[in-house]
């Protein structure tokens, strides 16, 4: 019998346009901890869909051996059947429902198709009682906090006989002790047999616990290293490993891909001090915990951080508290405080946000060019309530000519453009809001190279006109490519404020993913 539980080998995968796997390999040992690391979007998370039968057997290439047999998942439950079960960061579990239901739905207990109440809460209380969670098994498990829901996640995965078990930023969502108490648990699924791979962005965490770790980046996979090969690693051996792990995550050249720009910095022009925003669905659960950042006149500032440090959260709670609850804190505009209790406030005085889901926040897709640009600004060509149409068409074709829209007129329905020519749309709406600070969320996602290098130069325009630009961004090159000064987020917390002169993505994802002391 082979020494490895798994091996995924020369996996490719490929969507339109885009090769989001490329010849990767990964082999996992019988009853270990196998890590997987890389950046948003190295394809983490695809591999997993890849393996899980998310993506069928016939949408990849490649092969996938399990126990040493090959085996083709045409679905989730064909992997389940197997032993094969992922928990995603999204817990996929039904608050209305209690504890034992959410454990065995799809795998109800029932005898002649009728469910055997005693049985399901019997079983669930075992294994409520195997993962340390000492809860009645009818409780409603909206009731929970995060780390007690995941616990109920894991329950589920070995009431189905697990032999392989995938956890996706298992921790990203818990405080220090839930983190702790899961990590002890997945130690002790280990010793008992089972074997885990855990998706993770936090670095302390995996030199701590993982077997082995597994680097992918941009769809390929670097290396895999042995964490504890020769035992028991101290604190100067995790904190190598770590250094290690850290430069197969951003070795990426970065030459030639950003616009120069000349800054010239003015004047403070929107400060927020001591920002905290609470989960507007999780109770217990703070999204961002006590922020501070200060933008001024012609600079461009970065936000940095990884998934769930709470960037989108911050952005979106500042402008207009469009997001979360028992939001607190103080925004100030050229040193006045100010109040954005919605959006249009916010817009009144002088803030644009870029969503990062152009699609879904920042367009109309099925509208044209024109009412998409004057949308968020309508009065400006409706003085008396009425849509003057030849002042919006000549409002909209200066847009289109400046920005470099490619499309015929601006009569073109935006569904229809290229996600480049869509997000110059987007930015087109907010400039004409005429905003004094401008934040960018994920402002290049899903857009060519090419259409990437245009945004960069319009965002110098911005800067150099005397806008304050807020970029965040998951690609740390691109921090470092447009930015003046980087702010870094972790578990809703700034962890750091780098000039980017003396920045290197080591050091940045360093402080992306530094722990709550």
């Amino acid at each position: 019998m082979s020494d490895h539980i798994l091996e995924m080998r020369s996996i490719t995968k490929r969507f339109p346009g885009v090769v989001a796997l490329s010849d990767v390999s990964l082999s996992v040992s019988h009853g270990e901890i196998h890590a997987i690391c890389g950046e948003n979007g190295a394809g983490k998370s695809t591999l997993m869909k890849v393996l899980s039968g998310v993506y069928p057997s016939g949408t990849y290439e490649g092969e996938i051996h399990f126990n040493g047999e090959l085996v083709r998942f045409g679905s989730i439950n064909d992997s389940e059947a197997k032993g094969i079960v992922i928990i995603h960061q999204e817990l996929a579990l039904v608050p209305h429902l209690s504890i034992a239901e959410n454990i065995f739905l799809g795998n109800e207990q029932s005898t002649f198709g009728v469910i055997n109440w005693y049985d399901t809460n019997a079983r669930a209380a075992e294994l409520l009682q195997k993962v340390g969670l000492y809860e009645n098994p009818v409780t409603p498990v909206g009731a929970l906090g995060v780390g007690k829901q995941q616990l109920v996640e894991i329950a589920k995965a070995l009431s189905k006989n697990v032999k392989l078990l995938i956890l996706d930023e298992p921790t990203a969502a818990l405080n220090d002790d839930d983190s702790e108490h899961l990590l002890g648990l997945i130690r002790g699924l280990r010793d008992e047999g089972v074997t885990c791979i855990i998706i993770s962005h936090k670095l302390g965490e995996i030199a701590a616990v993982a077997d082995a770790t597994t680097v992918i980046r941009d769809g390929s996979t670097i290396e895999t290293i042995p964490m504890r090969s020769a035992g028991e690693t101290g604190a100067g051996e995790r904190s190598e490993l770590t250094r290690r792990i850290i430069k197969g995550m951003v070795g990426r050249d970065m030459d030639n891909m950003y616009p120069v720009r000349d800054a010239r910095i003015g004047e403070e022009v929107i400060r927020i001090e001591d920002w905290n925003v609470w989960h507007p669905t999780q109770p217990g659960r703070k999204v961002v915990d006590g922020a501070s950042l200060n933008v001024r006149a012609g600079e461009v500032v970065g936000i940095a951080g990884l998934m769930g440090a709470g960037r989108t959260e911050l952005a979106m709670s500042v402008f207009g508290r469009s997001y979360g609850r028992d939001i607190s804190g103080t925004v100030y505009m050229h040193g006045k405080p100010v109040s954005f209790s919605s959006v249009s406030e916010a817009i009144s005085h002088g803030v644009a946000y870029v969503s990062e889901d152009r699609k879904r926040y920042g367009l109309n897709l099925i509208e044209d060019i024109r009412r998409n640009i004057t949308s968020a600004a309508l009065r400006k060509v409706a003085p008396r309530g009425w849509v003057n149409t030849h002042e919006e068409v000549a409002v909209s074709e200066g847009y289109r000519t400046s920005m470099n829209i490619k499309a015929p007129t601006v009569m073109s329905v935006v569904g229809q453009l290229s996600g480049g020519n869509q997000q110059k749309v987007v930015l087109s709406k907010w400039l004409f809001t005429e905003p004094e600070v401008l934040i960018l969320d994920e402002p290049t996602r899903g857009i060519d190279v090419g259409a990437k290098y245009e945004i960069y130069s319009i965002i110098n325009e911005l800067a150099a006109s005397g806008k304050a630009v807020i970029v965040i961004s998951s690609e740390l090159p691109e921090v470092l490519g447009v930015c003046d000064r980087v702010y870094t987020l972790s578990a809703g917390r700034v962890t750091g404020s780098v000039d980017v002169g003396e920045a290197t993505q080591e050091h940045l994802m360093e402080l992306m993913t530094m722990e709550k002391e």
